[in-house]
């Protein structure tokens, strides 16, 4: 009798400790969702310049090329739909929405010189389903 108490106790211990380490796990991964999505949330406000949006481009770029997303014909990066970051920008001089790659492949520095000073504001941020990371981020400028 106790041998069989014993091998229950021992069962139970170790399924409680399963199910602490499930949990501890799930708890960690979702404060290190919360942290990846504040590097990003930061900028969802008004009062953003051309500085900060190259910046959180460069993120949004290392990010992709981080986790291998990969690109489309055009060379745009591919929704993965749990890790990939896809930025765009709408001009309101033509009222064009343009993908981040566009951008960076004609030169971050161009922008900065031509838009560094002018003002965005971030108008749309949308979170993946399977991850709950941040997936798109679209800003606006405001005036020029």
């Amino acid at each position: 009798m106790k041998k069989i108490f014993a091998v229950l106790l021992l069962i139970l211990v170790v399924i409680s400790v399963v199910i602490m380490i499930k949990f501890q796990n799930y708890k960690n991964e979702k404060e290190a969702i919360a942290k990846f999505n504040l590097e990003y949330e930061e900028y969802n406000k008004d009062n953003l310049n051309g500085l900060d949006i190259t910046t959180v481009i460069n993120k949004a770029v290392n990010n992709n090329e981080k986790y291998k997303i990969t690109k489309d014909e055009n060379g745009l990066y591919i929704n993965d739909n749990n890790n990939s970051i896809q930025i765009y920008i709408t001009m309101i001089i033509n009222g064009k929405t343009y993908p981040m790659e566009r951008i960076n492949n004609l030169g971050i520095d161009s922008f900065i010189e031509y838009f560094g000073v002018i003002s965005f504001k971030c108008t749309d941020i949308k979170y993946h389903e399977d991850s709950g990371k941040v997936s798109t981020m679209t800003f606006e400028a405001t005036e020029y």
